[in-house]
């Protein structure tokens, strides 16, 4: 049975470049691209993926909190889907450990930083 990853990155460009890698990395994954941040929790109730991966930048629709509440509202439907937060370390390294701090606080499974490599993530990914 395929599994399925939902992307929520803001580069539309961005996120078609890590659904190829993904799919070049991981076999029998199916990888959807959520088109905004206001659809990807519907996009969670259709699809029931087993994991999302969400980039958190500084600003709106992006914001770490925005990403969290999109988080909860994920996991009241689907409580086994997995959350993955990618975020530029280099950009922005108080963001970076934002991010950090909330993956030991619980709120999320995983994060990445956006300097990783393909292997990497895509290990990651397979590996929740």
């Amino acid at each position: 049975m395929m599994k399925r990853i939902i992307l929520d990155i803001q580069s539309g460009l961005y996120a078609r470049t890590i659904q190829r890698m993904l799919l070049q990395e991981l076999e029998e994954y199916h990888i959807i691209i959520s088109e905004s941040p206001s659809k990807t929790v519907e996009r969670c109730k259709m699809f029931r993926p087993y994991a999302l991966l969400m980039e958190v930048t500084g600003y709106t629709p992006w914001m770490l909190e925005e990403r969290l509440a999109i988080r909860e509202a994920v996991a009241r439907n689907n409580p086994d889907c997995k959350v993955v937060m990618l975020v530029d370390d280099a950009a922005d390294k108080a963001l970076a450990e934002s991010v950090k701090q909330a993956k030991k606080d619980g709120l999320v499974d995983a994060f990445l930083f956006g300097s990783v490599t393909e292997q990497y993530m895509a290990a990651v990914m397979d590996s929740l």
